[in-house]
């Protein structure tokens, strides 16, 4: 067997629309011909799904984590939306961290990681 390669997650949402929205909105998604979104190669497939319910109940079980180049940028252009911060833009040592909180309520966590984290690989 070849080894698996994780390229994509579905989220099942009760508004699949509203929550498409956000993320294109959000993260600058493209659309591919099947109306998934594509974020830098990784695909978020959003459906509609009958057994999920308005909001998640357990949002850290799974969290989206963006890899940005500006974590302030990016917070700013997040800000213009309707969001709600669990954690602003902070500095961890080796890279600053922010938590969102979807419209779903999912956790979205930005992470800009410092060069010298790059530089240990």
């Amino acid at each position: 067997m070849d080894k698996p390669v994780l390229n994509s997650m579905l989220l099942g949402s009760a508004d699949p629309d509203r929550l498409k929205k956000w993320y294109l909105d959000g993260f600058h998604a493209e659309v591919d011909g099947y109306g998934n979104l594509n974020l830098g190669g990784f695909g978020l497939v959003i459906e509609k799904r009958d057994d999920v319910a308005t909001a998640t109940v357990e949002p850290g079980r799974v969290v989206l984590n963006f890899a940005v180049e500006d974590i302030e940028a990016a917070a700013a252009h997040l800000r213009t939306l309707d969001i709600t911060w669990l954690v602003e833009p902070e500095d961890r040592g080796i890279g600053w961290f922010a938590t969102l909180i979807d419209p779903d309520g999912n956790y979205v966590q930005l992470i800009q990681m410092k060069p010298e984290y790059y530089a240990n690989l």
